[in-house]
């Protein structure tokens, strides 16, 4: 256990390593990753099962205590991102698949590596853990309805499909994470450190599946989409962070909101983009799972070095347990 624990923090703390390099492999020998594409809704469903093996009530309990900060942060996650990536898509003139794939990886909810950038950037933990769960718990209805207003465009977007997709490889797996917990907390408790080994084992085989579906389009079309993911975190770190700061919220609230908007769940991202879209338009999501885990660290040393002036106790008290689950 202690060897598993081990190769469970390397693979947490140099995540955004192993997904370059495994891309970079994929790339260089598609034929050998191509059939892992099949698994991608199953290896999803087993990183939110993850997630829901760690979720507890006191994730949910600063909604009743202190509801503004998360619905202002909730509200610029479903707003910002979605018409960010729409307005990027047309500034570009992304083909039809990357546009809407870009608008898709704009829709979904943030995911729980943002939650360790909060803590290490010294931001209001309990918000982004509330806002992660909370925005991951709305995805079925806002995903499907922000697509077929911003994306139907580009491509036909069936909506009920997509809300039991996200009913299947969210919210199911989630519900029976929590279910193994209730009953086996002492087995949940004694691997539970694991998980971010088996988190990232799934979502690296994710971004190699991905990348090999893509080679060639990674060599046409990679820069601008690797273009339109920058500026697409970058305007959502940035208005997040606007965002509460202009509803009058502190510092450590408004480096949480920053995080959580500009981070988004990318698995999710890839997974419905292949079954609804298509291998290319999974492509945005791909260089989301690559770029975010390397602006979010960057962000949260920088202000690691430069603590507000009031930091939430909370953040002592609960260091999350599970690192990684956003491709």
């Amino acid at each position: 256990m202690k060897v598993l624990n081990g190769l469970s923090n390397i693979a947490g703390k140099y995540f955004a390593v192993w997904v370059i390099l495994i891309a970079l492999v994929a790339f260089l020998f598609p034929s050998a990753f191509v059939g892992l594409g099949s698994y991608i809704t199953i290896l999803l469903g087993v990183v939110m099962f993850g997630m829901g093996l760690t979720l507890k009530p006191v994730d949910f309990k600063i909604i009743a205590k202190s509801p503004r900060p998360v619905f202002v942060g909730v509200a610029a996650q479903f707003l910002v991102m979605p018409f960010a990536a729409f307005g990027i898509a047309y500034l570009l003139n992304l083909p039809a698949e990357l546009a809407a794939g870009l608008v898709l990886l704009g829709c979904v909810p943030g995911g729980t590596a943002s939650n360790v950038m909060v803590y290490l950037a010294k931001g209001n933990l309990a918000l982004s853990v509330a806002m992660t769960s909370l925005s991951t718990l709305m995805a079925p209805i806002m995903t499907p309805l922000l697509l077929l207003l911003l994306a139907g465009q580009w491509l036909p977007v069936n909506p009920v499909s997509m809300f039991v997709s996200i009913i299947q490889v969210i919210i199911v797996p989630i519900v029976l994470g929590l279910l193994v917990q209730k009953l086996m907390p002492k087995v949940v408790k004694q691997t539970i450190s694991v998980i971010p080994l088996i988190s990232v084992a799934a979502i690296l085989i994710i971004v190699s599946a991905v990348t090999a579906a893509n080679a060639e389009n990674v060599i046409s079309s990679g820069f601008v989409v690797f273009l339109a993911v920058f500026l697409h975190n970058s305007f959502g770190l940035m208005l997040g962070y606007l965002t509460a700061m202009a509803m009058g919220l502190d510092e450590v609230d408004r480096r949480a909101i920053s995080l959580e908007v500009g981070m988004q769940n990318s698995g999710l991202g890839v997974a419905l983009a292949t079954a609804h879209f298509g291998p290319l338009a999974a492509l945005p999501s791909v260089w989301g799972a690559i770029w975010h885990n390397i602006s979010g660290p960057i962000l949260a040393t920088i202000w690691s070095k430069n603590p507000s002036q009031k930091e939430k106790l909370v953040n002592v008290k609960r260091v999350p347990e599970v690192k990684i689950d956003n491709v």
